[in-house]
C-alpha cells in the first residue's frame, strides 16, 4: 500500500467542536503520520501517493462499536464475521469488539478464544477485538485470557438466555474481581482490564410463564426497572471491596438507576456506563403489539425514560453508546406468531447506529462532535484501544469515514447488510449516509460500488 493523503474541507479533528479543513497523511503501515489544518489540492509531484479528496463531504473517525455479538463459531446461522463486519463497515464502524457469548463455545478460556480467532481469520472487513467471559468456576482462566489479548470480561447477573454462558452469583463475581483487581497480578504485560456487567438482578426470581403473548407491555412489565437498580446497587457494593478494578454497566436502560450511577462516580468508584442506540431512538409508547423485532433485554422503556437517558448522556453520567447487535434467525424471533414473550431478545443494528443517533440527536441540538465522542473516542478507550482508535490524530490508525450528513435514506430489508434482516428500524427515514469507509487507509466500503473483495480488517 502506498502513502495515502486524505484532504477535505470538513474534517472532524480531536478537540474541534465542528469539522474544518484538514489534510491527513497515512503511512503505508496504516498509521497517521501528519495532520495539517488546511485543505490541500492534489500535488502533481506526489506521484507515489494515493490522494483522497473528500471535498465538501464530512470526514469523521471510524466508529468503534464495543458491544457486538458476531456469534461465530457455533451459531453462524444467526450472524458471522463476514456478514457482521460488512454491516458494520457500511455504517461507518471500523472496529467492533465481539462479545464472548452466543458463539459456541463462548470465549471463557484461551482455547476457546483461539477457536474464535481461527474462525475470524480472513473474514473481517473491520478490525475486531474480543471480550472474554466470566462464568461460574472459570477464574483460573482469566489471567491467561488477559495475556492472550482480550480487552476485558463480560458477566451476567441474570439468566443470559444461552445455557453455555450461565450467570454468576455474588460470590462468583467476588472471586473474579479478586483475580482481576490489580494489573500487577496479571503478569508482565500492561494488563489492566475491566469487568462488564449485564446489570439485571432478580433477588427472588418467580417462575416464568410459558404463555405466549403479543403484547409489548406484558414483556415490559416482566423486566421492571428494579432489576437494573438492584443489579447496580450490588455492583457498587462489590466495587467498594475492589476499588482498583474498573467496572462497566452494559446497555443501561432504566433511568431510575442514574442516581446510583452518579453517586458511585462522585464517590470515586471506577464505574463507566454505556447505553444503546435503541434506548435513545425508540420508545415503548410507540411499539405495536405482535412485533418481536423490538424485544431486547433490558427492554426499551417509555419516552420519559428515554429523555432522561439523553440528559444523562449529555451530562456525562453515561459515557458511551453502542449497538448491542444481537441477532438470531427468524424462527427464534417468533416473527410468524408475533410472540414477544417467547421471542429471542436482541435488536439488530449494525450499519445504522451513526444515522440513528444523528437523526435523533439533531432534534436535541446534539453536535456531530458529541456523537463521535460517544461512539468512537470513548468506546475505543473503554475497550483498551484508546491509543490507536477513535481519533484522527498522529500515531493513530488511519480509520476514517466520508459521510454526507444531509443525505436521507429509508431503511429497507435490502439495505441491511447483516445476515438475518430483521430490524425494528425497517421503514424509518434516517439522516446521514456513509459514502466510504476506510480501515488503516484501505477502502473497505463504497456506497456506490459496495465492498472491496479482500477484507482488510485485523484481529486486535
Amino acid at each position: 500500500m502506498a502513502t495515502t493523503i486524505l484532504t477535505g474541507r470538513n474534517v472532524l479533528l480531536p478537540g474541534s467542536p465542528v469539522p474544518k479543513p484538514a489534510t491527513i497523511t497515512i503511512a503505508p503501515s496504516g498509521q497517521i503520520t501528519s495532520v495539517d489544518d488546511r485543505w490541500r489540492p492534489r500535488d502533481p509531484d506526489s506521484v507515489h501517493a494515493r490522494w483522497i479528496d473528500a471535498q465538501d463531504d464530512t470526514v469523521i473517525p471510524g466508529l468503534v462499536d464495543a458491544h457486538v455479538h458476531l456469534n461465530e463459531p457455533g451459531r453462524t446461522d444467526w450472524e458471522g464475521f463476514w456478514t457482521g463486519t460488512r454491516a458494520a463497515a457500511a455504517g461507518g464502524v471500523t472496529c467492533v469488539v465481539d462479545m464472548p457469548l452466543n458463539s459456541i463455545p463462548p470465549t471463557c478460556t484461551v482455547a476457546n478464544l483461539e477457536l474464535k480467532k481461527q474462525a475470524a481469520s480472513g473474514q473481517c472487513f473491520t478490525d475486531v477485538a474480543f471480550w472474554g467471559g466470566v462464568i461460574p468456576g472459570n477464574q483460573a482462566h482469566l489471567r491467561p485470557l488477559v495475556d492472550a489479548g482480550v480487552k476485558g470480561f463480560k458477566c451476567f447477573l441474570i439468566n443470559s438466555g444461552v445455557e453455555e454462558f450461565p450467570c454468576v452469583s455474588e460470590s462468583d463475581a467476588q472471586r473474579a474481581m479478586e483475580v482481576l483487581q490489580s494489573p500487577c497480578k496479571l503478569g508482565p504485560k500492561d494488563s489492566s482490564t475491566v469487568l462488564l456487567f449485564h446489570a439485571e438482578f432478580d433477588a427472588s426470581p418467580a417462575p416464568q410463564s410459558a404463555q405466549p403473548s403479543t403484547s409489548y407491555s406484558t414483556f415490559l412489565n416482566s423486566r421492571p426497572e428494579k432489576l437494573e437498580t438492584d443489579a447496580i446497587s450490588l455492583i457498587n457494593r462489590l466495587q467498594r471491596q475492589y476499588p482498583s478494578l474498573r467496572c462497566h454497566i452494559v446497555h443501561l436502560s432504566a433511568a431510575s438507576a442514574l442516581p446510583l450511577i452518579r453517586a458511585a462516580k462522585s464517590s470515586g468508584l471506577k464505574l463507566t456506563v454505556e447505553t444503546c442506540f435503541h434506548y435513545l431512538c425508540l420508545s415503548a409508547d410507540d411499539i405495536p403489539s405482535g412485533h418481536p423485532e423490538f424485544k431486547c433485554c433490558p427492554p426499551i422503556r417509555e419516552n420519559t425514560n428515554r429523555e432522561l437517558l439523553w440528559e444523562a448522556l449529555l451530562d456525562g453520567s453515561i459515557d458511551c453508546v453502542v449497538s448491542d447487535h444481537s441477532p438470531c434467525v427468524a424462527e427464534l424471533k417468533k416473527m410468524d406468531e408475533g410472540d414477544i414473550m417467547g421471542a429471542w431478545g436482541g435488536i439488530s443494528t449494525l450499519g445504522l447506529g451513526l444515522s440513528l443517533l444523528w437523526t435523533e440527536g439533531s432534534k436535541r441540538g446534539v453536535s456531530l462532535a458529541q456523537i463521535l465522542e460517544w461512539t468512537s473516542r470513548k468506546t475505543a478507550e473503554h475497550a483498551g484501544l484508546g491509543a490507536s482508535k477513535g481519533q484522527l490524530k498522529v500515531g493513530y490508525d488511519g480509520d476514517f469515514v466520508i459521510w454526507d450528513p444531509s443525505a436521507e435514506f429509508t431503511v429497507t430489508k435490502e439495505s441491511l447488510q447483516f445476515k438475518n434482516k430483521l430490524s425494528p428500524y425497517e421503514g424509518l427515514t434516517l439522516r446521514g449516509k456513509v459514502k466510504q469507509t476506510y480501515v488503516r487507509g484501505n477502502l473497505v466500503y463504497d456506497h456506490s460500488s459496495g465492498f472491496e473483495s479482500a477484507p482488510a480488517g485485523c484481529l486486535l
